[in-house]
């Protein structure tokens, strides 16, 4: 069998994640005969039929969706073995900590400091992600290890819990609920909730919702800040991690327990093929930074 090259595995990509082979070409900015011959040459490299095509529709066989998948998890594996080689070559003295964009620094810095103290460790350089997450960017390999909050896509990576706290609601400050003391989930049935953008996975969904089997059903966001902003303009309420409730005080919000809300577990993640020693003293420093929490959170009451 021939070598098959990454160029193939991301034609056949395309198209088996649109499903049709004009909206894949125009993806790829290529015209559709050469794609169809490209996929017509990989099935004849391989052995196998990998899609099914009748005049109106497109379809993956059993073949198809196993190498949609694998192919998936090689071409992302190939871009990031690229990204990690470039970052090596030219910022080898720079460690990149990915966080989600106004999930809360408190941690993060409390952990450079001590970073800082470190001789032999290199300069920590923040990221502030966006678009797919602090997840992705370590597989992508833009970021060495991240600081995120439970649940998110694991995939290929191993992860260091750090801490568990509760979460709470927010609420407008002219909510109908605002001067309660505590409240149960079944309070805010039907309230309208923030969606995340990008987000498919139907159990990360519901933890940002009010509850297994539920969707939320407000406005779409893509950061902590935008979250806290439709809350303030009464546009939804949410459920958030307790530490970020405390760096993001508002007189227009309002923080309430819950008291049969499920909690948030804030980990260290890293790409699971990592064997630098950098990461590990970084995540070793995060363990130490995490389990002085009750002794500060005791001195702050």
């Amino acid at each position: 069998m021939d070598d098959v090259e990454v160029r193939e595995l991301r034609y056949f990509i395309a198209v088996a994640e649109e499903l049709n082979f004009t909206r894949a070409a125009a993806r790829l900015g290529m015209a559709q005969p050469p794609l169809s011959t490209a996929i017509g040459k990989l099935e004849r490299k391989l052995g196998v039929t990998l899609l099914e095509r009748t005049s109106r529709h497109v379809h993956l066989t059993s073949a198809g969706q196993e190498l949609l998948e694998q192919g998936r998890i090689a071409v992302e594996a190939i871009g990031a073995a690229l990204e990690r080689t470039r970052r090596t070559g030219t910022q080898a003295d720079r460690l990149t900590v990915a966080i989600k964009a106004g999930a809360g620094t408190e941690l993060l810095s409390k952990i450079t400091r001590r970073c800082a103290d470190d001789p032999f460790m290199p300069q920590v350089h923040v990221q502030f992600v966006h678009d797919g997450g602090p997840a992705a960017a370590l597989r992508a390999g833009t970021a060495d290890v991240a600081l995120l909050h439970t649940p998110f896509d694991d995939r290929g990576l191993d992860t260091e819990l750090l801490f568990v706290e509760p979460r709470v609601a927010v609420l407008p400050a002219g909510h109908r609920l605002a001067r309660r003391r505590s409240l149960r989930r079944a309070d805010l049935a039907g309230e309208p909730m923030p969606r995340w953008a990008k987000q498919t996975d139907t159990a990360t969904a519901a933890y940002w919702a009010n509850g297994p089997g539920e969707t939320p059903d407000g406005p779409e966001i893509s950061d902590m800040n935008q979250l806290l902003d439709v809350v303030a303009l009464g546009q939804a309420v949410a459920y958030i991690p307790l530490s970020i409730a405390r760096q993001h005080g508002r007189a227009e919000l309002v923080f309430v327990p819950v008291a049969d809300l499920s909690p948030s577990k804030v980990v260290a993640a890293w790409p699971d093929a990592t064997r630098s020693r950098t990461v590990a003293s970084f995540v070793h420093t995060a363990v130490e930074v995490a389990a002085d929490r009750p002794r500060q959170a005791a001195a702050l009451a």
